[in-house]
């Protein structure tokens, strides 16, 4: 199930239209219509605490695995690393379509892309120049 999926369903079993969880969450009504329709993701993580509260719903339910992918390559890269992060699920996703696929072999097989990412970018590092590594300060890895 989808992040769009996820709200749709929790805000229908919490009985609430979209324009209320728009008010009570502070967003835009074409946001929560955005979300629904999974024409886009939060940005920060902060929207999925604050969307799971007024649902009344455990913040894990709302994050799919490729939604944490995202927000932790954001996180750890920026802008630019969502991008590729979002490229990425997308176009592995495009590879699902219209297969016969089990759907735990499809999540396998988008977790190995994912933990393939993550070394890519951490083997990548020594070629990137210090000046754009934090300072010169390195991370870790969230696989580590």
């Amino acid at each position: 199930m989808t992040f769009g999926e996820k709200v749709r369903t929790a805000r229908v079993h919490a009985d609430l239209s979209q324009q209320d969880l728009a008010r009570m969450t502070g967003m835009s009504l074409r946001t929560i219509q955005n979300y629904e329709s999974g024409e886009r993701l939060p940005k920060k993580r902060s929207t999925y605490t604050v969307l799971a509260k007024e649902l009344h719903v455990d913040e894990g339910a709302l994050l799919d695995d490729n939604a944490e992918f995202i927000l932790s390559a954001a996180e750890q890269y920026g802008y630019k690393g969502k991008k590729q992060a979002l490229k990425l699920t997308e176009e592995v996703a495009g590879l699902y379509a219209g297969g016969s696929l089990e759907e735990e072999d499809m999540d396998a097989m988008m977790k190995a892309i994912q933990e393939a990412y993550w070394r890519a970018k951490e083997i990548n590092k020594k070629y990137t120049p210090k000046k754009y590594l934090n300072n010169g300060n390195e991370e870790e890895s969230p696989t580590e």
